[in-house]
């Protein structure tokens, strides 16, 4: 227990120096830019990928076992719709992006301090925590609204195209469940979710790189630590945002 409260307050005293003002503003731009395409642009493919299948297999699911007569075919569309807006979207794309990006911003900064690239920012009198970090945390958080949307439409496309195979359900009992009760909230909700979730994988992420000590199978080790935390951390803010935003 003891170790977990001393984790916590390197991870605090490490935040607070990295939420400081660039020394290097056009610098600083620079890299947010370049995080922004690599960490957010380049998860799109999967986002994509899982989000359709993900989609499609929902709803083919929800065909084959509501099969009952008593129970209305909208329902298969309007479930679909709930089940990837309130939670696929927001908090099972994230966990998959704590496996993809947070892996990969542990591994990227581990590497720098056992290269001791760190260390050299630390001597020239750069802010090495600010100025590797913060652009990386910055750029999940503007992008991860874009990726929960696509992952959104993509989700329900893959539904759509998988209820063309359901002999029994017709299209137009699917797109009658879409439209039933739809609560433009939940698109905020599940958006203001996802912020914090990135915000905990890049930070995390970082925070494990950032403290590597050693060689390189301590750095696999840390990105795995990384990820394992970041999913912790995201079924703890799942937990409390939706009492927060839904009660």
């Amino acid at each position: 227990m003891k170790s977990v409260f001393e984790a916590i307050g390197k991870y605090m005293q490490l935040l607070g120096v990295v939420f400081q003002r660039p020394q290097r503003f056009r610098m600083f731009l620079r890299e947010l830019i370049r995080e922004i395409y690599t960490q957010g642009v380049g998860s799109m493919w999967i986002v994509a990928l899982v989000s359709f299948f993900i989609g499609a297999v929902v709803s083919m699911q929800l065909g084959i076992n509501m099969s009952s007569p008593l129970i209305p075919k909208f329902t298969i569309g309007y479930t679909a719709r709930e089940i990837i807006l309130l939670e696929f979207s927001s908090t099972i794309m994230c966990m998959i992006l704590a496996g993809k990006c947070g892996s990969s911003i542990a591994s990227e900064i581990g590497t720098m301090r056992i290269t001791e690239q760190l260390d050299a920012m630390d001597i020239m009198g750069v802010n090495s925590a600010n100025y590797v970090i913060l652009p990386k945390i910055l750029g999940l958080m503007m992008y991860v609204p874009v990726l929960v949307l696509f992952s959104m439409f993509v989700g329900i496309g893959g539904g759509y195209v998988a209820t063309l195979m359901i002999p029994d359900v017709p299209i137009s009992e699917f797109e009658m469940g879409l439209q039933l009760y739809f609560k433009p909230f939940n698109i905020f909700y599940s958006i203001v979710k996802s912020v914090v979730y990135v915000f905990f994988i890049a930070s995390l992420a970082s925070y494990y790189g950032y403290n590597v000590k050693g060689g390189a199978l301590e750095v696999g080790k840390s990105s795995t630590q990384a990820v394992v935390a970041s999913n912790v951390a995201i079924l703890l803010s799942d937990l409390v945002l939706t009492q927060l935003l839904l009660t």
